[in-house]
């Protein structure tokens, strides 16, 4: 055996040494091969050098150590010619990718290109009448147009009306018209607003108006005869807003609605009767005949009873309507009672009986190339001056003189410093006073975002709303919708929120019940409307150690708002996710049994007990866990026991075994072994 393994040692320290001697071989190898290749180069180098020098041949070798430290000549024609090609090719095909994506501009589903890109894009063309440009164009115009008719509400109409005239409208009124109708039957309840700002841009472009109109009647005669009530409530709607701001003649809601009511079906009756909601206040006034004529034929279906009960309903509902003069439905409301009566401009040529499909103009839609684009332009620009004058350039000078004086008063309150705390006490008070003098939410909200508050102090707003919701004698819903709406609007409310809700909780039993209660419903609110990370309540650990009174009725009531909002199982869901269980050990603690017991009891006393169901399952097993462990260890005795008895019977089977005089030595052993064992009592 030893001799194998010397021989495998032996054989193990040969094959090292050929492995070291094959790494040595491959690495003289290596080195060789590179010198070689480095002999050639320089080789190749004096060659080249000695034939620019002397093409006859022939040069001192004095000289070849110079020319070899010489640099490697460049520039040769060849290599230049293939460079400039190369260039060529290159800006051919940045040309053509430009020509591409200036091509994909006007189709629909076209490549994106970011502004910035068409920013420069446009300042690349040089030639402003080009096809490539006039796209350019035609894409924004057809972006702003739809971002400002997207915009435009009762509050902001009177700005967003000067900045459509800014845009060239008559290039682009079929994408105006499109932008309205997509707008006004995505959003239904602002087609009054849409048809104010239609009646004013009819007064100055009456053919935008006409288009319009024209659309609207084509609109409503496909889907009348497509039986498709989702697109005639809208459009219907839509004429009769127009017909409420005299765009539209009033023969036109005639013709309608006797259209609607000559074959009565369900569908028919009820779009008429929310058409005759909308337009009837102004068709009482202007046609009284043919307003009592729409309603005995309203009155003549609702006694024959052949249609189904709901439509009954709302035949007698616009009946009521009729009797209150439609005071909940008036004709336009004074906000967007813009235009004046002798501006008005009533398009009475128009009839459903007329051919719509050539005069909608469907191709204004899209883009075509104008060859006389910069004379439509400049046109335009005159237009635009008659129509809203040299109001732009004393904008613009009060603007940049307002601009320069909030410079100057910005940099007047850099340079002071007030360590006084005036200006947070102060900016609590106009906080307060905004807050108080609001109607509703959104107003405030906008109010105080128009505050401008430092970047230091937007902490304190947050702080102020906690604190006047607390002040209140019960809890108002408005402080959380405002919550709410600054939570959505920037994430670092969120955060503001978060910290103040760790403050409000460890200096809860400083809080009066009834504040108790209004802060508890406000983080509530915040927390049912997902406004607020949910992470918060890692913060809480409920046991009888770490809570006081009043922080168990904070969580209490925090947990039945919580209930009440979302449901029982939903809220359930929530605190069983897997991904937030981190945050939820404190609420529901299982490093003790005593601790989860006292969660268990919480729950079930405020009423949802059925949130600890998995805390139970996890108590019953742990106390299982002790019996089953004393179970073993009696199991375990008891074996002990049967093992020493068994020994024992067979020492006894010894001792029988035994001769006669060693069982008269047992004896005298068992005489002598029973004395002790009664004399113990005496001892006791």
């Amino acid at each position: 055996m030893s001799s194998e393994v010397k021989s495998k040692k032996r054989t193990r320290e040969w094959t090292k040494e050929d492995a070291y001697e094959r790494r040595v071989r491959r690495y003289r190898k290596s080195s060789r091969s590179r010198s070689r290749s480095k002999d050639s180069v320089n080789r190749r180098r004096s060659r080249t050098s000695r034939r620019q020098s002397s093409p006859e041949g022939g040069s001192s070798p004095a000289e070849e150590p110079q020319k070899r430290l010489s640099p490697k000549p460049t520039g040769h024609h060849g290599h230049d010619r293939r460079g400039k090609i190369e260039e060529v090719k290159k800006t051919k095909e940045e040309e053509q990718k430009q020509a591409d994506l200036l091509a994909s501009l006007g189709r629909p589903g076209g490549v994106y290109i970011p502004p910035f890109k068409l920013a420069m894009l446009k300042k690349k063309i040089e030639d402003k009448n080009s096809e490539s440009y006039q796209r350019i164009t035609w894409d924004a115009l057809r972006k702003s147009l739809t971002g400002h008719i997207n915009k435009v509400s009762v509050a902001n109409i009177k700005n967003i009306i000067p900045e459509v005239f800014q845009e060239n409208i008559v290039r682009g009124r079929g994408l105006l018209c499109q932008a309205l109708m997509k707008a006004q039957a995505s959003s239904p309840a602002f087609t009054n607003v849409y048809a104010a700002l239609v009646a004013v841009i009819n007064t100055k472009m009456p053919e935008i108006g006409e288009l319009l109109l024209r659309r609207l009647l084509d609109q409503f005669k496909k889907a009348l005869r497509r039986n498709n009530k989702q697109v005639l409530l809208p459009t219907v709607r839509f004429i009769a807003h127009l017909t409420n701001q005299y765009v539209c003649d009033i023969l036109v809601p005639l013709e309608i609605l006797a259209v609607l009511l000559q074959n009565p079906t369900d569908d028919s009756v009820e779009v008429a009767v929310l058409f005759m909601k909308e337009v009837g206040q102004r068709l009482s006034e202007i046609s009284p005949t043919g307003f009592n004529s729409v309603f005995e034929t309203f009155r003549t279906i609702l006694h024959e009873g052949s249609l189904d009960m709901r439509v009954q309903y709302m035949i007698e509902n616009i009946f009521s309507v009729r009797k209150n003069s439609f005071k909940e439905n008036p004709a336009v409301i004074p906000e967007l009672d813009l235009v004046e009566t002798e501006e008005q401009y009533t398009h009475g040529n128009l009839s459903l009986e007329s051919d719509f499909e050539r005069s909608v103009e469907q191709t204004l839609n899209f883009f075509h190339f104008d060859p006389e684009y910069k004379e439509n332009e400049e046109r335009y620009e005159q237009i635009k001056k008659d129509i809203l004058g040299d109001s732009e350039e004393s904008s613009s000078s009060e603007s940049s003189e307002s601009d320069e004086e909030k410079e100057e008063e910005e940099d007047d309150k850099m340079k002071i410093s007030d360590n006084t705390e005036t200006d947070t006490q102060n900016l609590k008070r106009t906080i307060y006073l905004t807050i108080m003098s609001s109607l509703n939410h959104e107003e405030c909200a906008h109010k105080l975002l128009k505050m401008q508050i430092g970047e230091g102090q937007d902490v304190e707003l947050c702080k102020m709303l906690v604190d006047c919701c607390a002040q209140e004698r019960t809890y108002s819903r408005f402080y959380g919708l405002l919550a709410e709406r600054f939570c959505r609007l920037d994430r670092k409310y969120q955060q503001y929120f978060d910290d103040i809700f760790v403050e409000q909780y460890q200096s809860i039993h400083r809080l009066e019940t009834n504040k108790l209660r209004n802060v508890a419903k406000f983080f509530a609110h915040l927390l049912h409307t997902f406004a607020l990370p949910w992470t918060v309540l890692g913060y809480i650990h409920l046991n009888e150690e770490e809570t006081t009174s009043s922080s168990r009725i904070f969580i209490k009531i925090l947990f039945q708002e919580l209930a009440e909002f979302l449901g029982l199982m939903n809220l359930n869901d929530k605190l069983q996710d897997p991904q937030m269980q981190e945050y939820f050990q404190g609420i529901f603690p299982k490093d003790k049994l005593q601790n989860t017991q006292f969660a268990i009891n919480f729950f079930t006393s405020i009423g949802l007990g059925g949130l600890t169901d998995n805390l139970r399952e996890f108590f019953d097993e742990a106390k299982k866990r002790p019996l089953q462990k004393s179970e073993a260890v009696s199991d375990s005795s008891s074996s002990d026991d049967s093992s020493s008895s068994d020994d024992s019977s067979s020492s006894d089977s010894s001792d029988d075994s035994s001769s006669d005089s060693s069982s008269d030595d047992s004896s005298s052993d068992e005489s002598s072994s029973s004395e002790p064992k009664r004399k113990k009592p005496r001892k006791s």
